[in-house]
């Protein structure tokens, strides 16, 4: 299997969808399993649709998800020589035919075809053309494409390595456009040259490809190409079973890099769509690579679960290095208006702090820096729940000050120390603990929920505790009273 080449070929006509990153995951897995190479290539011969922007960012996606290619990027646009010399050859060999037929003949004849209830079949009207009649065809202005000529009978099988023998009726397959009359090459035709081109052994690509795979057989065939091993992984639908799109939400990795799961989370979920790696679901690269076999990869559709996702990317921004989770999140806190564009050193280590303090109660680092303001910002509304059940209380404003006044007094102020403070401060005044952390929580962070309380309170410093107290006091005297 040392000799094993794939390749990941994504159009860059917008940005890198899910489909298309776990295509990308399940070649580079297979690659690395195999000892084998992991080539990009750009197939980038759209030239109406195909963007530099895009190709950048499809290539920076990949960088993040941590799926380096051995090889490429290769690009299409560049290798138009070789298709045309191909080309050429199946004109000269008699295997391909210029088709003079206009656009407006071809949609007559697709109309009648439906007329009829029948799929449209090219009927191979320009297969024969004595070269008068191509010289007239020219003479009136026409642009000729390239079409491969096709059996018309028999069948052409696919030896899929997950789903079996495949076999597609030849009828059903027309004499199909190699060269488009602009002198671009076409998707099958282009990819069939490049993969010989690379040495590709084997081609794993998305399902709805599979109808793709007898036409570029064929042209294989009459090019003289040795065949890849072809794999068509499932597809991904939504969960009510339909194609994925955007009214299910995000659907592409720069969608779900700006809203904050890390790319060991997006991996793991990518890779269990359509894969089944054995009763363990959390899996790093490593463990992929290690685990990963065409054999395992489902014949049925996958079901893209957000959820699914969202509670691994919790569990690995709770595993995460502390430090590295500081440099990812520290984009959506700037983003927030909590951190300046240059933070210091002492920023970063306090907002680490921070992080730690929060980062089990939040699924994705926007989100963590929602969970953090009350980190930075002293001035915020209280939860109107919360002031209706802690606030309202009697007495509460003057438990809020003796609060304060023992915090003020304490020699050190750490964990141990502010939770013993505020026990015996509740049993010195008959009080249950809870009637004095609730409002207390409510004082410092406006909310009702968050981290453990004295971890917040000493993340945020005696002086800011105590002002907040004092704060939430005189608010609850002046405004509830």
């Amino acid at each position: 299997m040392s000799g094993v080449r794939v390749r990941f070929a994504p159009s860059p006509t917008g940005e890198l969808h899910i489909g298309g990153a776990r295509t990308a995951l399940f070649n580079y897995l297979f690659a690395r399993a195999s000892g084998g190479t992991f080539i990009l290539r750009i197939d980038d011969t759209d030239l109406e649709r195909s963007r530099p922007e895009f190709t950048t960012a499809l290539m920076e996606a990949l960088h993040w998800l941590g799926l380096e290619w051995d090889e490429g990027p290769f690009f299409q646009a560049q290798n138009l020589d070789e298709y045309n010399r191909e080309a050429a050859r199946l004109l000269e060999e008699k295997k391909a035919y210029h088709c003079y037929c206009t656009p407006e003949e071809l949609a007559a004849g697709r109309e009648e075809a439906r007329k009829q209830g029948k799929p449209y079949r090219y009927p191979g009207t320009c297969r024969n053309l004595s070269q008068e009649e191509e010289r007239a065809f020219l003479a009136e202005g026409r642009s000729p494409v390239i079409r491969l000529i096709t059996p018309d009978e028999g069948e052409t099988a696919v030896d899929d390595m997950i789903r079996g023998w495949v076999v597609f009726d030849n009828s059903t397959l027309d004499d199909f456009i190699i060269v488009k009359s602009n002198g671009l090459p076409t998707y099958n035709f282009a990819s069939v040259v490049d993969d010989a081109r690379m040495r590709i052994t084997h081609v794993i690509r998305a399902e709805e490809h599979l109808s793709n795979t007898p036409r570029q057989i064929i042209c294989a065939r009459a090019l003289g190409y040795e065949l890849p091993l072809y794999a068509h992984v499932p597809m991904i639908l939504a969960p009510d079973r339909s194609k994925l799109s955007k009214r299910h939400g995000a659907t592409s990795v720069e969608e779900f890099r700006a809203k904050g799961y890390l790319p060991e989370a997006l991996l793991n979920y990518l890779a269990l769509l359509g894969w089944s790696p054995g009763e363990e679901e959390i899996l790093d690269l490593a463990a992929m690579i290690e685990r990963f076999s065409l054999e395992r990869v489902h014949k049925t559709a996958a079901i893209y679960d957000v959820a699914k996702l969202t509670w691994l990317n919790g569990h690995y921004l709770w595993e995460a290095d502390p430090v590295r989770l500081t440099q990812l999140a520290l984009p959506f806190f700037q983003a927030e208006g909590l951190i300046a564009e240059n933070p210091g050193e002492e920023d970063l280590q306090y907002l680490q702090k921070v992080i730690e303090t929060v980062r089990s109660r939040v699924k994705t680092l926007g989100e963590l820096a929602e969970a953090s303001t009350y980190f930075y910002r002293d001035q915020f509304e209280y939860d109107s729940k919360g002031v209706q059940k802690h606030f309202n209380k009697e007495g509460t404003a003057e438990l809020l000050r003796k609060a304060a006044e023992t915090l003020e007094k304490l020699p050190v102020f750490d964990l141990e120390s502010t939770e013993t403070a505020y026990r015996d401060l509740a049993a010195s005044l008959g009080v249950s603990s809870g009637r004095l952390i609730h409002p207390t929580r409510l004082a410092l962070s406006g909310r009702t929920m968050g981290p453990g309380l004295f971890e917040l309170m000493v993340v945020l410093g005696r002086e800011q505790a105590v002002k907040r107290l004092l704060a939430a006091a005189a608010y609850i005297e002046t405004t509830l009273n």
